[in-house]
């Protein structure tokens, strides 16, 4: 599995879930693979008596973590709000990987998805050769996580329609799905739970109806509170990234990272990071998921066709095309920010001189 693109949390990281089960010795609910403690600790990072280190893989607030995981570990389900790029997904996937040992059983949720990818479907062929029975039934990853007793995930609550969110309502009020077609059902075992992920910032969102928002419990996941803690958590994901690429550390990665977070964190606060300049923000969020792709692809970029060197003319067109999402409101935004703020800054000469030629 080591040529896959990108493997699965339970895979990328299996000898550290492995050194944390071997010295775990605290108590687990029924069919955790790690006790919450574990679990926690395989989130946030640390060092086991052995001296094993895990790496963190969410920098932010411990309590935050701590909530979500003994959420799982009750009967309500988990609901992560934030805006896009606050990691979700990333904790989601995280979360079931240490509870379940597997991160699979997901439901991506967009405007099409259909009431079948969470409760059942049928093999047609199999339905009308034979009728309903139990082998034309298709089960969706939460039908075999109630079976398994294992962790499901949900990407993108929001965007899913509001009368195929609501099926999700008997499944985590009741613990059991109906196949009234079989006079059946199906009950959740010990270990079963649901992770959604949502945000409002986007358009095309479905609100959650009430019963369903009380099924959940919210736990919202903030933006990186301070720049340090952002560069931190781009540093991460983007060596990460770049090594399931292959792609070679670079002189200048450090100095134009912090730079890229920078101008994130300037444009998407409306002031300097120094508070003496108010900037007008675009209509972008300016995530720290795309700060950590704007590198990358600027890593590529000094690899393939620099001189081996991140210098800013690889960051810049990447830092353009995330703010400019509004061809005009947003281009006189950027433009404003480039003179205003980069051409003044000490020691940006090289980035006010890139920015201005991507800038047309």
């Amino acid at each position: 599995m080591t040529d896959v693109l990108r493997q699965h949390a339970e895979d990328a990281f299996a000898g550290e879930l492995a050194a944390l089960a071997a010295q775990d010795d605290r108590p687990r609910p029924e069919r955790w693979k790690l006790s919450p403690w574990a679990v926690a600790t395989y989130l946030l990072g640390g060092e086991l008596p052995d001296g094993t280190r895990i790496t963190p893989k969410y920098i932010g607030p411990r309590r935050i973590v701590e909530v979500a995981v003994t959420t799982l570990a009750t009967d309500r389900a988990l609901l992560l709000l934030g805006v896009p790029g606050t990691a979700k997904t990333w904790v989601s996937e995280h979360l079931a990987a240490a509870i379940s040992g597997d991160s699979t059983m997901l439901v991506q949720g967009t405007a099409g998805t259909p009431e079948e990818a969470v409760r059942y479907g049928w093999n047609y062929a199999q339905l009308l050769t034979n009728g309903p029975s139990r082998d034309a039934l298709v089960p969706s990853p939460l039908m075999r996580a109630m079976a398994d007793g294992k962790i499901a995930r949900v990407e993108e609550l929001t965007r899913i329609p509001a009368d195929v969110q609501d099926s999700l309502i008997t499944i985590l009020s009741e613990k059991t799905l109906p196949i009234p077609e079989l006079g059946a059902e199906t009950q959740a075992v010990r270990g079963f739970n649901v992770i959604a992920t949502a945000n409002d910032r986007d358009r095309g969102v479905n609100e959650l109806s009430s019963a369903l928002r009380r099924r959940f419990n919210t736990v919202v996941l903030p933006l990186p509170g301070s720049l340090d803690e952002e560069v931190d958590i781009v540093t991460r994901r983007v060596g990460q990234l770049g090594r399931s690429l292959d792609l070679p550390e670079l002189p200048g990665g450090a100095e134009e990272i912090r730079r890229v977070v920078t101008v994130f964190r300037e444009l998407r606060a409306g002031i300097t990071v120094d508070g003496r300049t108010k900037v007008k923000t675009p209509s972008g969020t300016l995530s720290t998921a795309e700060a950590i792709s704007v590198v990358t692809n600027g890593l590529a970029l000094a690899a393939h066709f620099g001189d081996g060197v991140l210098r800013a003319g690889d960051v810049t067109a990447g830092i353009l095309g995330a703010v400019v999402r509004d061809p005009v409101a947003d281009r006189a935004v950027w433009r404003e920010y480039v003179e205003g703020v980069v051409r003044e800054r000490d020691g940006w000469k090289d980035f006010y001189r890139a920015a201005r030629e991507v800038t047309v």
